[in-house]
């Protein structure tokens, strides 16, 4: 597979797009979800409510913190993750932008 050209898009439109890559797996889905559901940084409890390898978590728990959309702290020997404000607000504002932008047409098509 080729390499993706970004050279022309907005930074913007690049930085949605790789968001949006990493949140298309129904397992990084679950795993987001359940950290807003918690409301609080979660460490150990995923491979549990998630029902996967502690392995196939912890992957995707890399791929959401390398987009910045989860951070993590250490403590003692876990870390300890929670959702990242700022790359979600973020995240909220250009979707908005993207949805909101469509003016419903009836007669389109």
């Amino acid at each position: 597979m080729g390499l993706t050209r970004t050279d022309n898009y907005t930074s913007e439109q690049v930085n949605l797009a790789q968001l949006l890559k990493v949140l298309g797996h129904p397992a990084r889905i679950a795993i987001v979800q359940s950290i807003i559901r918690t409301n609080k940084c979660i460490c150990g409890d995923l491979v549990t409510e998630i029902g996967l390898a502690q392995s196939t978590i912890s992957q995707h728990l890399k791929e959401l913190k390398s987009v910045g959309i989860i951070q993590g702290t250490i403590e003692g020997t876990s870390v300890c993750y929670c959702i990242n404000v700022e790359t979600w607000d973020r995240l909220k504002l250009s979707m908005n932008e993207l949805l909101n932008a469509v003016d419903a047409n009836p007669n389109c098509c």
